[in-house]
This record gives structure tokens, sequence and C-alpha cells, in this order.
């Protein structure tokens, strides 16, 4: 579908410091909050949301996305008729150097613009009647106890475990006597290449179905050899950023994990999608921790992907926005158009 709407845009932009339900550990540090940033994006009665969250290990800050957006304000307002990819395309050369911005603006400009021709994104997108697969939830890095504890507190089907820790292994097992449900394993960067080839051993024993980036981004040549060595899949997450990061994961990796966020929307990843489909990849799409404007997006690509993990809005003491939502690993497509999304 390639219908065409003018537009006579106005940006809104809205600051949150999203609370998270318990501090969050990953390999490379503790947080517990998110700072966030919501575009809108108005026109004729209607408004398209996208987001942008604060990431120190990106150096982003919300207080520098504001900025930014209000040096681009003209250019962004300046459009005013085509389809998504094209506003994409439109706002490339302003925001290469900033892919957090530059999805939001995508995403809040899908919204809208499916709002205006009332459609929903994946609608848009042509994944309609495709079967859609069930979203992880995360475990971050804690005692036992607690990781359990979080456990219990959210039964799914499928949990992503966080591990580079000293004992990672122990972890495992001892989650693993209190549910039956697939894990999925992401090492964050933590570990080498002959520790994760070692690993894969006892955790394809314990029903792990993959790891996820166990290796620094940059070590090509430890991808290798755990590509040809693992008894798991091992998915790439930091090492595929870009779009032309997914030729580089073809024979170092079983599969890549796209982050809208870090290649700047859902055009791009798209796009990804198909580039990994072609290399014979598995395809997964990821989330930040992010509000329920930023998971509504991620989860109109659902229907193409192998995985996703979409819990960013669940690991919330309180989201911002309504839109779709995942119940015991279930994604449910909220009956709105667009991407769904409203702010509360």
């Amino acid at each position: 579908m390639q219908k065409h709407s003018s537009f006579f845009m106005e940006l809104k932009i809205h600051t949150y410091n999203l609370e998270l339900k318990h501090p969050f550990t990953i390999s490379r540090g503790t947080r517990t909050h998110i700072p966030s940033l919501i575009v809108e994006l108005q026109d004729s009665g209607f408004s398209g949301f996208g987001e942008a969250t604060a990431n120190p290990y990106y150096n982003t800050t919300v207080e520098g996305f504001t900025e930014y957006l209000e040096e681009k304000r003209s250019v962004i307002e300046s459009y005013n008729n085509g389809i998504p990819e094209n506003f994409w395309e439109f706002l490339y050369p302003s925001f290469k150097s900033n892919p957090f911005l530059l999805c939001a603006l995508d995403e809040a400009y899908y919204d809208l613009y499916c709002k205006k021709n009332g459609i929903k994104v994946y609608e848009y997108l042509n994944a309609l009647n495709k079967a859609v697969p069930l979203s992880n939830y995360t475990i971050g890095i804690d005692t036992i106890e607690t990781m359990v504890s979080k456990m219990i507190e959210m039964p799914f089907p499928v949990y992503k475990i966080k591990l580079g820790t000293k004992d990672d292994i122990k972890i495992v097992e001892e989650l693993r006597k209190h549910t039956n449900s697939v894990f999925r394993i992401d090492a964050n960067c933590g570990w080498n290449a002959g520790e994760t080839i070692h690993n894969s051993i006892a955790l394809k024993k314990l029903g792990v179905e993959f790891i996820e980036q166990p290796l620094p981004a940059d070590d090509w040549q430890g991808a290798k050899k755990v590509f040809k060595k693992s008894v798991l899949p091992i998915i790439a997450d930091e090492s595929c950023i870009e779009e032309n990061d997914v030729q580089k994961c073809h024979n170092h990796f079983h599969g890549v994990n796209i982050k809208l966020m870090k290649c700047g929307g859902i055009t791009p990843t798209k796009r990804m999608i198909n580039e990994a489909k072609k290399l014979g990849l598995k395809t997964m799409v990821g989330c930040m921790t992010e509000s329920s404007v930023g998971i509504s997006a991620i989860t109109q690509l659902a229907p193409f992907l192998n995985y996703i993990d979409a819990d960013g809005a669940l690991l919330l003491k309180n989201d911002i926005a309504s839109g779709v939502t995942i119940k015991n690993g279930t994604i449910i497509f909220s009956k709105n158009n667009g991407t769904g999304v409203s702010l509360k």
C-alpha cells in the first residue's frame, strides 16, 4: 500500500524519567530509572508518537536529544507529503549521527501516517495474517533468590537471562529448578571465546535456546571461532548496530538482534531484516528499557521475525502510555490505528 497524504506537522517534545519496578543489572552496570524522550508529531487532529531513551553506553541524554530536536525543528516541520520511508530518507542527512532521535521521529511518523490513513502500521508493512513469535521477559543479574522471585512474579513461556558473572552456569542451574520455560542467555559482551564454547555445552543441557552477544562487539575473530564451535546458536546484538553490520555478521553469528533505536527506526530495521533473511540469518528485534510508545512501534515488525524481545514496558513501575500489550509472552495489538499508542 502506497497511499499519500499531505502533512503540516507540528513537533511536540515530552520528557519522562521512567522508574523501573526493580533495579536492572547487566554486565555493564545497574539502572533504577531510564530517562525517556517522546516525540509527538501532530497534524489535522492526529498525533503520532515515537521514543528515544537515554543510554550511558551510547552517550545519549534527554537534554542532548531536546537540544538537537529544537535545532532541527524547522527541518522536521517542513516535511509535508509522503510515505514514512520517504520521511526517513528526508531526515537522514540531518540525523545520521543521532540514530536514537531518527528512530523516535521515524516511529512517530509511521504512527501519524497510518492513523491519518485509517490503518495499523503492521498492515502498512504488509504483515497481515503472519504468525507472531512470543516475546521473552528479561531477568537482570541479581542474587539467585531475587532472580527466582522475579520469575515467580512474572510467569512467562520464554525468559532472557542476563549473565556475565563468575557464577553464570550455577545461576542457570538454580533458575532451571523453578521453571520449564525456554531460556535465552544474554551475556552482553561479558565472556571470551573459550568461555562461550565451554558454557554452550552446559547451557544446552539446561534448555537454553540461544546465546546473545557473548563476546565484545569488535571481537570478530573470536566470533568466528564461537560460530564454528558453539553447540548453541549465537545471536549478534552489539555487533549488529547499523545496516552494513548485517553482512559482517554472516558466518560469524547464526542470527541478529536489531534494535530500532540503534539503527534509526522501523525503516532501516525492515531493510536489515530482509538482508538477514537473504543471508540465512535468524531475525530478532529487541528493545531497550522503554515505554509502550517504543514497544508498540517495535512489535509492528513482529510478524517478520523468528524471535522478539519486547518486554521493555513490563519492567517499568508506571508506564506512560497505552498501546500494544504483552500477556504471558503473547503480543496483543491495539485496536487503534497506527502503532496504537496514546499517552496516559
